[in-house]
């Protein structure tokens, strides 16, 4: 996927069902979709052409049918879409998409600890550098 694709909500939703499958059928990916969402299959293989195009899915041949693959990992694409996201909305504050996503809903203890642990995580990996931004001595 090339840094300036984003993928749609509805390409996304086709990516989910693909990373949770490594592989699939447009068959395959219809039947999942069509759970939660009001879809035709005509509508997902004309979806899975179109990512292709974009570079965010390809395809391999198994007798007649496609077989569709996502091209990166759910990681890559959710850390790209995050960048995005912190560049575009907060001008690269992480302060500010922090804040803006716990003022969203109230996070579980489970995800408070989580947090805690990845910040130590990054104070660690910071080592004892002094933040330039910083006003202390």
């Amino acid at each position: 996927m090339s840094k300036d694709v984003t993928p749609t909500q509805r390409e996304f939703e086709i990516l989910k069902v693909l990373w949770e499958r490594g592989e699939a059928p447009v068959r395959d990916v219809y039947e999942e979709l069509r759970q939660h969402l009001p879809i035709v299959q005509n509508t997902v293989q004309a979806f899975l052409r179109t990512m292709e195009e974009k570079g965010l899915v390809r395809h391999r041949l198994e007798g007649r049918t496609f077989i569709y693959q996502p091209v990166q990992a759910r990681q890559q694409t959710i850390q790209q879409l995050a960048g995005q996201l912190l560049q575009r909305a907060f001008d690269g504050s992480i302060n500010q998409l922090v804040q803006n996503v716990l003022e969203l809903r109230t996070p579980t203890r489970e995800e408070l600890d989580s947090l805690e642990a990845l910040i130590a995580q990054a104070k660690a990996k910071r080592g004892n550098t002094k933040d330039p931004r910083s006003k202390k001595p």
